[in-house]
């Protein structure tokens, strides 16, 4: 769980409302327009968190509802079976660079906030801090990152966390693996030939 009250509004991305008709389109068509269009760069989705704590579960229950979903044009890593949290975090990063080169990392987690924005996804350049919301000093993840407010900071975050509502962020789960699933199906995935040819195109 990353970010404090007041720190997602400084990092304004586009904020999309779980419930909304539209949500998981929405987030789609926005992570389409921020991801590399063209590049060799493996796009890998880190889903941070864990099942010990209900709103700190929206990052691996993400990677579940992906990993059933057998995505073709992108890598995921953080499920409930094997999730990524404070304890591993580090050598799970070192675990994806090596395995991947050079690759383009969205960071997915669950955040507090304003209460009059629970509820909402946001999309936005940079890394997520994770356990910065329960003042833990862990590695930042990712180019882009992707999260979820969960429910109000400001007092005692750590209960908070363990005492929000799962329904609401099984929806928001849902809602963010059915967006990245249709950018899945949308992504231009180029192979090394077509690569080659677009840079053969740039120098002549």
């Amino acid at each position: 769980m990353n970010l404090k009250a007041g720190l997602f509004e400084r990092r304004a991305g586009k904020q999309i409302f779980h419930d909304d008709a539209a949500a998981a389109e929405n987030l789609a068509a926005e992570l389409l327009s921020t991801i590399p269009k063209v590049t060799s760069r493996p796009i890998v989705f880190v889903c941070i968190g864990t099942d010990r704590s209900t709103g700190d579960s929206l990052g691996p229950l993400v990677g579940t509802l992906l990993e059933e979903k057998e995505l073709k044009s992108f890598y995921v890593y953080g499920t409930l079976d094997k999730p990524i949290h404070a304890v591993n975090l580090a050598e799970k990063i070192a675990e994806i660079n090596t395995k991947h080169v050079h690759p383009y990392i969205v960071g997915i987690d669950a955040c507090l906030g304003r209460i009059k924005n629970v509820g909402n996804i946001q999309v936005g350049n940079g890394p997520v801090k994770p356990g910065a919301g329960v003042n833990k000093d862990l590695p930042a993840v990712g180019d882009i990152h992707i999260t979820g407010i969960v429910n109000v900071s400001g007092f005692m975050e750590f209960f908070v966390l363990q005492n929000t509502r799962l329904n609401l962020v099984m929806k928001m789960a849902k809602t963010i693996a059915n967006g990245i699933y249709e950018a899945s199906l949308l992504y231009p995935k180029l192979s090394w030939n077509d690569l080659k040819w677009l840079e053969e195109e740039k120098t002549n």
